[in-house]
């Protein structure tokens, strides 16, 4: 009798770990599918991951700086097209299509990436110094003459300086409007909240004569300095010291996280906070100055969503099974990137498979464009 009970605990236990695995999608601005531009768009897209048992869509409404939500603090002329095209507000429409159908909505907001947009708001307003610099006092983008860049290949896209309080209250500032404007969104998907990517990478500054790294911004330069009487770019800044600031920028990051996140809470109980990071800890700790595993730790986020991207599956569930031993006192979902493998469904529903057997606490799809009946059916 006394194992029959513990067989039924243990199936029990199995099968409750089975259905608390959430399944979620992120559909950009950039879908083909347009599913902001229409009412016909915003069902489809419900009724898409409804046929796939998702329960969450991360909805992108702020990227590159520019707002796909009404917004009175940015560049919303992006926004403005889809309201002429709907003759309405779609975002209102599809969360409460979302909400009468069980399934949370998360704006997905990317924080300090702007693209190659010079004319954001938060530039015309602050001037570029708001940007992220390298050692060199280089921005982020490779389209600046410089005998470096034969040598590095940089992400090609702006990034705010996240040691900038003007950087930071503006995030905020974003961050809730979106909740304020639309309560029935669930909460806040935070991406790109980390520094700019470079290849090859380096494992921190007191590498820079090998490599690139960021947060050489003018203000960032002067607060740091002003805490530690130190100057990152003398020439006989030490190991030691390096090490102080690359901590100094990696708090950056995190108290950037954690004040959006303890404001939206603020804002509404119920919200949760989750952020799009960089697959391999040890690379995002180092590299990009992300110390997502802190985050959990600390209980400053609800979740990550790792973007666990490769067509080798073997990679990605070694990447994923590494990550979920670091949930800390929250959540590890894993993002797998369907858009790698649409021509081969076989192969992404087999990585799909793999990876759900690992029992993340939910698995993310890049993204709704390349969703496909095959998959939807096969996922459910």
């Amino acid at each position: 009798m006394r194992k029959f009970v513990i067989l039924i605990l243990l199936f029990s236990f199995f099968v409750s770990a089975e259905a608390a695995q959430h399944k979620g999608l992120w559909v950009s601005v950039f879908s083909d599918r347009r599913p902001l531009y229409s009412k016909k768009g915003a069902l489809e897209l419900i009724q898409a991951a409804k046929a796939a048992g998702i329960d969450e869509i991360y909805l992108q409404v702020y990227q590159s700086g520019n707002a796909y939500y009404n917004s009175a603090l940015c560049e919303k002329s992006k926004f403005d097209q889809i309201y002429k095209s709907c003759g309405f507000d779609p975002i209102l429409f599809l969360l409460r299509e979302a909400r009468a159908n069980n399934i949370k909505v998360f704006a997905w907001i990317n924080v300090l990436s702007l693209g190659k947009n010079k004319d954001a708001s938060i530039i015309k307003k602050f001037d570029d110094s708001i940007l992220t610099r390298d050692q060199y006092l280089k921005t982020s983008v490779n389209d600046e003459a410089h005998d470096l860049d034969k040598y590095y290949q940089r992400e090609n896209q702006l990034f705010l300086d996240p040691g900038d309080p003007r950087v930071r209250q503006y995030t905020l500032d974003i961050a809730l409007e979106i909740m304020t404007k639309y309560p029935l969104f669930s909460g806040v998907h935070l991406d790109y909240i980390r520094y700019p990517a470079i290849v090859p990478f380096v494992h921190g500054s007191r590498f820079n004569k090998f490599g690139l790294t960021y947060g050489y911004n003018r203000i960032s330069l002067g607060r740091f300095n002003k805490k530690t009487g130190l100057d990152p770019l003398a020439k006989n800044f030490s190991d030691n010291q390096s090490i102080q600031w690359d901590d100094w920028k990696r708090s950056q990051v995190t108290e950037l996280v954690e004040e959006v996140s303890r404001q939206v809470k603020a804002r509404s109980k119920k919200a949760l906070v989750s952020c799009a990071v960089i697959s391999g800890p040890e690379r995002s700790y180092v590299s990009f100055f992300q110390d997502w595993p802190l985050w959990l730790e600390k209980g400053i986020i609800d979740y990550v969503v790792l973007m666990d991207y490769s067509r080798d599956s073997r990679l990605v569930k070694e990447i994923a099974a590494s990550a979920l031993g670091l949930r800390g006192n929250g959540k590890v979902f894993i993002g797998l990137g369907l858009f790698l493998m649409k021509d081969d469904p076989g192969q992404f529903l087999s990585q799909y498979r793999s990876i759900s057997s690992l029992n993340p606490d939910g698995i993310v799809i890049f993204s709704y464009d390349d969703l496909s009946a095959e998959v939807i059916r096969s996922i459910k």
